[in-house]
């Protein structure tokens, strides 16, 4: 597996924080959403800048066709039946909190989470 596509339903909190991690572990990594947001919720932000990853300047970018055509893997977090379907793709559904609106303590367990599940994935 090299390409991972990372999709919730903004683009702003969870599927970012994956495309971060996936990428720092060395995989083409894209994210996306169903309904995407303006911006990164800020809290998600902070939390990763954190660790030393900055996703402040990502827009949310709302999910297409091409992008699940490209993926070898599409890792969902909370987005229903807004991804698109494609026989011979690999899914993976992630059921985890979105972090928007969460405290500190909230958000960074979310990220935990995430990065943990990232390093299962590519291992």
């Amino acid at each position: 597996m090299t390409r991972a596509l990372f999709v919730c339903i903004q683009n702003a909190g969870r599927s970012q924080m994956a495309q971060a991690f996936a990428a720092q572990a060395g995989l083409e990594a894209r994210s996306a959403g169903s309904a995407p947001a303006r911006e990164v919720h800020p809290e998600v932000a902070d939390a990763m800048q954190e660790l030393g990853i900055d996703i402040r300047g990502r827009v949310p970018h709302k999910l297409t066709q091409e992008d699940v055509e490209w993926a070898d893997i599409v890792v969902t977090m909370g987005c229903g039946d807004a991804c698109p379907y494609i026989p011979g793709k690999q899914y993976v559904d992630w059921e985890l909190p979105d972090p928007h609106g969460m405290g500190e303590d909230g958000v960074r367990t979310v990220r935990d989470e995430i990065r943990r599940r990232i390093r299962e994935l590519v291992s």
